[in-house]
């Protein structure tokens, strides 16, 4: 049961996101659409309840309760930037509005990474707190290993996330050839 509400709540950010963008740019209801899109967290509050419901109901922890806290601090982390990021895609194709900047190239493209980064450490931190919680409140009465092999993962894929950064930083990413001739290009030729 945990896995489909993972999936319907992941499919359901996808759907609410259409819908009040939809509304916002398609239908000119900004209000409304941004109702909508302030309805996303509460998925999130949905799965962690479900998931709590389940382990008080004596299931045993395994991989799908680990899978939702993860599921759930990527949502804190990134739920936001995601949204603010297709907003400004979708202000740009349906409104006239202007064209979004780019992670860009260089020491701007290494400090994007770096800020991305600083995301995954809090997605990963609130799902090892979420974990941790979880591991406490099943206590001695089940075996928590799987949780604890979740949190292990969570804190790989920090560092998995800062050696991308950081080769972002020791190599930067040049400007393609074309970006650095055009003069009405937002890239500057260094």
């Amino acid at each position: 049961m945990i896995v489909a509400l993972i999936i319907a709540c992941e499919v359901g950010f996808w759907v609410l996101l259409a819908a009040g963008l939809g509304l916002r740019y398609l239908a000119k209801m900004p209000r409304l659409g941004a109702a909508v899109l302030l309805c996303e967290p509460l998925m999130e509050l949905i799965l962690l309840v479900v998931t709590t419901i389940d382990l008080k109901n004596g299931a045993e922890p395994d991989w799908k309760h680990g899978l939702a806290a993860l599921y759930i601090g990527y949502t804190v982390a990134f739920g936001h930037y995601t949204i603010k990021w297709l907003d400004g895609h979708a202000a740009h194709r349906l409104a006239g509005g202007p064209k979004p900047a780019g992670a860009g190239h260089g020491k701007a493209r290494a400090v994007h990474e770096w800020k991305l980064w600083a995301r995954t450490v809090l997605g990963a931190a609130v799902a090892l707190v979420l974990l941790q919680a979880a591991i406490w409140y099943v206590g001695d009465a089940g075996d928590i290993s799987s949780l604890r092999a979740w949190q292990a993962g969570a804190l790989r894929v920090v560092g998995i996330h800062a050696l991308v950064a950081l080769a972002y930083t020791v190599w930067p990413t040049k400007a393609p050839a074309d970006a650095r001739e055009d003069p009405r290009s937002p890239v500057k030729s260094r």
